[in-house]
């Protein structure tokens, strides 16, 4: 067959076409675990999918046993957690630009490399597993392209593939391939941490998976009930703890007495709580009911009416089963004018890019762009000017983002001081746990998962002035 690298690899040690094929006759026989895991990456790659919401469903309703189902949460978090720096070495290989290479061939050498190069399987099995899935899902012929890419990897143990990478001048564009990250994301942590063994400690954490945290609902809960099951207390929130295992097997979580949520989203909702009064409560941009469940749960132990508000039917579903008979709407936030009624306090979890939660939503990454940023912008600064607009003289406005990003926090902080007069920044730190240290920018809360051990949330929380 013709040669499928180049830069002094040996082509003769490349398996033949008529090699290759010698077992083609007998039938494919791929692993449950690496067929599910490959058919999971091409739902999130090609169709768009959400690995946080797919995995989960696919784990559930398969009757793999508890190591299995570990294999395929590796595979699928960190094969898309680590496809540009498995790229990088496929692209040397390959005898054709790597971009026109077949999406299915991609993802399966994606996943293969990341057998070989992050996990502990003998670099043998690897291959062979995964060619037999290739086998299974795309036929014989680029099963053959597969095999031969996946042994020329094995040619080179991993330090000797990255050993170039100490050569290359730039940060960004080496941080990028070592840290598997787009260059933007690089930069615009650099903006923030200004420090680029700052900016290295964050990329690196985001490519380590995050426990479970659980979260306890006042009033149906609470963190002894967490930890009396052998859950691990959070540093900094009152209300969490870590599990090492699926929540969804607690009868806590099935019961819908606590809940499934980091850190750092448990204290926006604490934190805007605290500083939170008044009769009635809004959160604007519910999503799948996380914060709403916690920010309901208090509501009810002051006696304050709580809304949640989420523009998808489906999602709006979820939130329902979480809040406890609290009322939900289904609607776009940036109307919320037209049920013509006011509140004493509103939270914006507004959309964003979710950069301070790339641990745990590992295509995100790969996702988003500048394009996005410059559309989310747009919407974050319209839920703003809704919320506003429906919030009584002396109520407050909490704004969150699940992203560090300057353009999704300070600057727009500093948009809403600009245009709207009546808005007064309060600061946030007195606040804050004592835990937290190092966690504000400006009067804002802004947290890092290499600093705090949460996602790097965002929270600015504003008074209307009379």
């Amino acid at each position: 067959m013709r040669a499928i690298g180049r830069a002094g690899h040996d082509y003769h040690q490349v398996p033949t076409l008529v090699e290759a094929r010698r077992d083609s006759f007998k039938s494919p026989k791929p692993d449950a675990p690496r067929l599910l895991a490959f058919d999971l990456i091409t739902e999130v790659n090609r169709g768009d999918g959400y690995s946080n919401l797919l995995l989960p469903q696919a784990l559930t309703s398969s009757r793999l046993e508890e190591r299995d189902r570990n294999l395929v949460t590796e595979l699928v978090y960190g094969t898309l957690r680590m496809q540009g720096k498995h790229d990088w070495v496929l692209a040397q290989i390959s005898d054709r630009a790597w971009s026109q290479v077949d999406p299915g061939i991609i993802d399966i050498a994606r996943l293969g490399v990341h057998q070989i190069h992050e996990m502990r399987i003998p670099d043998h099995a690897a291959v062979a597993a995964t060619v037999e899935v290739a086998r299974k899902r795309m036929g014989e012929s680029k099963a053959s392209f597969v095999n031969a890419l996946l042994r020329s990897v094995t040619r080179k143990s991993m330090n000797d593939w990255f050993a170039p990478l100490a050569d290359i001048q730039d940060p960004v564009t080496r941080m990028s391939i070592q840290y598997s990250h787009p260059e933007w994301i690089i930069s615009a942590y650099y903006d923030l941490l200004k420090d680029w063994q700052q900016v290295e400690a964050a990329l690196a954490i985001n490519n380590i998976p995050a426990l479970p945290t659980l979260v306890s609902w006042p009033g149906y809960s609470t963190q002894s009930d967490l930890t009396a099951i052998g859950a691990e207390a959070t540093t900094h929130s009152q209300l969490g703890a870590r599990w090492k295992g699926n929540p969804g097997s607690l009868d806590l979580i099935r019961h819908r007495l606590a809940g499934v949520q980091d850190e750092g989203s448990q204290l926006v909702a604490t934190v805007f709580a605290s500083l939170a009064s008044g009769s009635s409560w809004l959160d604007l941009c519910a999503g799948p009911g996380g914060k709403a469940a916690l920010l309901s749960s208090i509501a009810t132990q002051r006696g304050i009416a709580f809304t949640a508000n989420e523009i998808s039917t489906p999602r709006a579903e979820l939130v329902k089963r979480v809040v406890h008979g609290a009322r939900v709407w289904t609607g776009d936030g940036r109307y919320v004018a037209t049920h013509n009624e006011s509140f004493d306090a509103i939270l914006i979890d507004a959309p964003c890019t979710g950069l301070g939660a790339l641990r745990r939503r590992p295509e995100v990454r790969w996702r988003r762009s500048l394009t996005d940023l410059r559309e989310l912008t747009q919407l974050q600064r319209e839920l703003v000017h809704s919320a506003i607009g429906v919030l009584n003289d002396g109520g407050v406005l909490g704004y969150a983002t699940c992203s560090p990003h300057l353009a999704e926090t300070t600057v727009q902080v500093n948009d809403i001081l600009k245009h709207y007069p009546q808005m007064e920044l309060l600061d946030i730190a007195p606040y804050l746990p004592d835990t937290l240290t190092d966690a504000t920018r400006g009067a804002a809360m802004a947290l890092w998962t290499h600093r705090h051990g949460t996602d790097a949330m965002y929270l600015a929380v504003l008074r209307k002035e009379s």
